[in-house]
């Protein structure tokens, strides 16, 4: 076992938790973070995730990704790299799996509806979301509402991306309820998670891409990081078929960007000369990352990605059917707050813009397939693309 490192987060050193619960019981033998991860495990907008867009809108298929089995992924590869790294491996897990739990039903092209829907109150965007639902929508416990999940897990899901400099309402909220000091780098742990989550969807994408038949293999070659992995991978399997080699093709460029990232990790931690955490938040950069010449070969594959997987005439067909169903529903139940749930309708504000961001609350936490039935009895027939 790799002995953990002066840099990586230690749970006895958590700054806590916002709620006192020392007047909870004994609930076993888990430290702080790895109860933050088994409570993100346990609450209802994890689940929901299973019937969320990843990259394909309420899919008929049973074999492609939805929000649940990406953050799954994403948590297999930064528990991997935290423990290369010498980092604490519960933390990472924790940020990794609740990384997308902001995240409105049909992914992006939801997310679009409503920052348009909620133009005159605030916006809307998912890292903030998740921020609002952990803290306040989740309502598990008697006395507080929110998960109440660490300092350290609720900075590093604020800010996993690094400083945040401009936040948006709904993190600003929960950056006033318990200071999260967004001006600052998080841990790198948070750092680990947010790239282990490019790993996942630019590999696990290319994968969904090519069993619906909107990539090609050919398409893919034009792509360094791709034509590479594929010649080495073609070279040591010659015998096998295109299909089945596919899949060995995503195997292998996962591999080669996790090694990739470890080892640049390791030489930019021993150059910065970090020796503990708040080493880390000082070093005025990020210390987890790819070698310069994956960084742009990365880039480069997201950019293919958007212009022939998410941008794809079908999905973009699909994304403007999604948008009509949110913005139905926005404006449906903003005109008639009675077709709003009873448990939802009783705390529903009086006035703006808490009474919209309430709504989009509600929205937000929808299914795809729950969003797609609601808009049918309230506002009436849709005609969803073939596949949708």
């Amino acid at each position: 076992m790799i002995p953990r490192a002066p840099y990586a987060a230690d749970p006895a050193a958590s700054r806590g938790r916002l709620h006192d619960e020392s007047g909870g019981g004994v609930r076993g033998p888990r430290d702080a973070f790895q109860r933050d991860r088994d409570r993100v495990i346990h609450s209802i907008s994890f689940r929901r995730l299973r019937h969320k867009t990843q990259v394909f809108m309420a899919p008929d298929g049973d074999h492609f990704r939805v929000r649940l089995t990406h953050s799954i992924e994403v948590a297999q590869i930064g528990r991997a790299i935290a423990r290369a790294l010498g980092l604490n491996e519960d933390l990472t897990e924790a940020l990794c799996l609740a990384h997308d739990i902001g995240h409105p039903p049909f992914g992006h092209a939801g997310e679009d509806a409503l920052k348009a829907a909620m133009k005159g109150a605030g916006g809307f965007d998912h890292n903030g979301h998740t921020l609002r639902t952990l803290t306040e929508i989740e309502r598990p416990y008697p006395l507080w509402n929110g998960l109440n999940l660490t300092w350290e897990t609720l900075e590093g899901l604020a800010k996993h991306n690094g400083p945040v400099r401009h936040p948006g309402w709904a993190l600003q909220a929960a950056d006033a309820a318990f200071p999260l000091d967004l001006g600052e780098w998080p841990t790198l742990e948070a750092q680990v998670a947010a790239l282990a989550d490019d790993i996942a969807y630019d590999n696990h994408d290319i994968d969904d891409g090519l069993r619906a038949g909107l990539l090609t293999l050919d398409q893919l070659m034009a792509e360094p990081l791709v034509a590479r992995t594929w010649a080495t991978v073609r070279a040591r399997y010659p015998d096998t078929g295109e299909t089945r080699l596919a899949r060995e093709l995503v195997r292998s460029q996962i591999g080669e960007m996790v090694t990739d990232l470890i080892d640049e990790t390791r030489a930019r931690i021993a150059d910065s000369g970090v020796a503990s955490v708040a080493d880390v938040r000082a070093a005025g950069r990020a210390l987890v990352g790819f070698s310069d010449r994956l960084r742009i070969e990365e880039r480069d594959l997201k950019r293919f990605m958007y212009a022939n997987l998410y941008h794809h005439p079908r999905q973009l067909e699909a994304a403007a059917a999604a948008h009509g169903v949110v913005d139905g529903l926005f404006a449906a139940y903003s005109a008639d707050p009675a077709t709003i749930p009873p448990e939802w309708r009783e705390r529903l504000p009086s006035t703006e813009p808490d009474r919209s961001r309430h709504i989009a609350d509600f929205i937000a936490g929808m299914t795809d397939r729950y969003a797609i039935a609601r808009y049918r009895e309230l506002v009436g027939p849709i005609d969803l693309p073939e596949g949708f």
